[in-house]
């Protein structure tokens, strides 16, 4: 378990990113998590939240910043759950890639010019930008961009149909037990463990590593098995 270190999130306000949030507050390695966000969130213990223009032309800059003032009180992870959620299917590829690749990127490019080594993205399951699908597509397109950048070690987490999602319709959860493998379905918790767990046990190790259901799965009943 790496030792007193924190985690800048974008993202951290939906599904995904809440879990996570969650699961990094359980450890009590964890020195702080700081939330960057669009509006003001309720406070909360360990948690720093940070407004920022998502949208601004220095949001990269900003970020580098503050991701640097961190990073002088010792390890910092940075970690992406930005996420479209149920509306992704009316949003048009051009605004997918201004959230995906816009935003998500400057973020990624401010952290990595601050310093940290360590990025955790989430991503979907089947991702590609060869798909023939636009989400999938463009969620590859992500990937791709974010790779990139350079970081010494970036874990990309793909995961299938996520259950316990508010976004998630329950029909689709039912169809989602008849999918094996990693279209399949995965708790949203388990998911947020998983990225806890990178954060904590496998920050200091390089390259680049791809989770999905199973290696997911996998990794969060490992941590399990060390924090109990």
């Amino acid at each position: 378990m790496n030792q007193n270190f924190a985690a800048i999130i974008l993202g951290g306000t939906g599904q995904v990113g809440g879990a996570a949030v969650a699961e990094l507050l359980a450890i009590p390695e964890c020195r702080e998590v700081v939330m960057v966000t669009r509006k003001a969130i309720a406070p909360r213990s360990r948690v720093r939240n940070v407004v920022l223009d998502t949208g601004a032309a220095d949001f990269a800059d900003r970020t580098a910043a503050l991701a640097s003032e961190i990073l002088s009180q010792g390890l910092v992870s940075a970690v992406s759950c930005v996420g479209v959620g149920s509306g992704s299917a009316r949003w048009t590829e051009e605004e997918l890639k201004r959230l995906e690749l816009g935003v998500v990127g400057a973020f990624a490019h401010g952290c990595h010019r601050a310093g940290i080594a360590q990025f955790c993205l989430l991503s979907a399951a089947g991702s590609t930008a060869r798909s023939r699908f636009r989400y999938v597509r463009v969620m590859g397109m992500k990937e791709d961009a974010i790779r990139k950048i350079g970081f010494t070690r970036l874990a990309i987490f793909r995961p299938g149909i996520i259950v316990g999602n508010a976004h998630t319709p329950a029909w689709v959860s039912l169809l989602g037990n008849l999918v094996p493998g990693p279209f399949g379905n995965i708790d949203q918790q388990t998911v947020g463990r998983s990225i806890a767990a990178e954060i904590a046990l496998h920050s200091r190790e390089t390259g680049e590593v791809i989770r999905e259901n199973a290696a997911m799965k996998k990794l969060a009943a490992q941590f399990n098995s060390v924090t109990s």
